[in-house]
């Protein structure tokens, strides 16, 4: 959990605990699993809890950066697209990924026009290795630019933060598909919710051990 810009700190779930949020979340409804190579050790521990259970999932991970001691670097040539894609399926314990985003550093235009990284997940789509592929940028250019050439966006959008709406108006017109990020603006505007949660993590966990 380096890096991160939420209130207050925390520390990682172990596997019982994760596993225990995993089946909550499937309780809830909640089927999607966002991921990536930088995001610490999230692949290499999702692939095992998610054993015997592929098909109740749509798994989402991300090419372009990764994070190596305490920095983030990036990467969105085709050698290394192709690379963090075969890795990623092998971490995550499958062979098909549902959606394949690019994590940008910022420079979204230049990305999406100049480097190769989207041509690459066309390609890999082509073989398919994924399902879907877009772009979770910064800018309103960037998210236009990446839906009218892939499948989907990733944008910021909260109570707080809307100047991406453009990018959702966008989608919502041509039929791609949208994820929200920071939608409680990285924990600054969820502090009832997430006593909410824990809540309930703690009354499932109280009734199995009455069972």
């Amino acid at each position: 959990n380096q890096g991160v810009k939420y209130p207050n700190g925390f520390a990682l779930p172990d596997d019982r605990s994760a596993r225990e949020l995993l089946a909550l979340a499937r309780d809830l409804g909640i089927n999607l699993l966002d991921t990536a190579p930088a995001y610490g050790i999230s692949e290499e521990r999702l692939g095992p809890l998610l054993g015997g259970q592929r098909q109740h999932w749509v798994i989402m991970t991300k090419v372009g950066e990764e994070f190596v001691n305490g920095q983030s670097l990036f990467d969105f040539s085709a050698a290394h697209t192709r690379k963090s894609v075969e890795r990623s399926l092998t971490r995550l314990n499958t062979d098909y990924l549902d959606a394949v985003l690019v994590h940008s550093d910022g420079e979204d235009r230049h990305i999406l026009q100049h480097e190769e990284v989207y041509a690459t997940l066309a390609q890999l789509k082509q073989e398919g290795k994924i399902g879907q592929f877009g772009f979770s940028g910064k800018t309103v250019e960037g998210g236009l630019l990446a839906l009218e050439q892939g499948d989907c966006a990733m944008v910021t959008y909260n109570l707080n933060e809307q100047e991406e709406k453009p990018v959702l108006d966008y989608a919502h017109a041509h039929g791609k598909a949208i994820l929200i990020k920071k939608a409680l603006a990285s924990g600054h505007i969820c502090q009832h919710t997430c006593r909410h949660v824990e809540g309930r993590l703690q009354r499932r966990h109280a009734g199995r051990g009455r069972g």
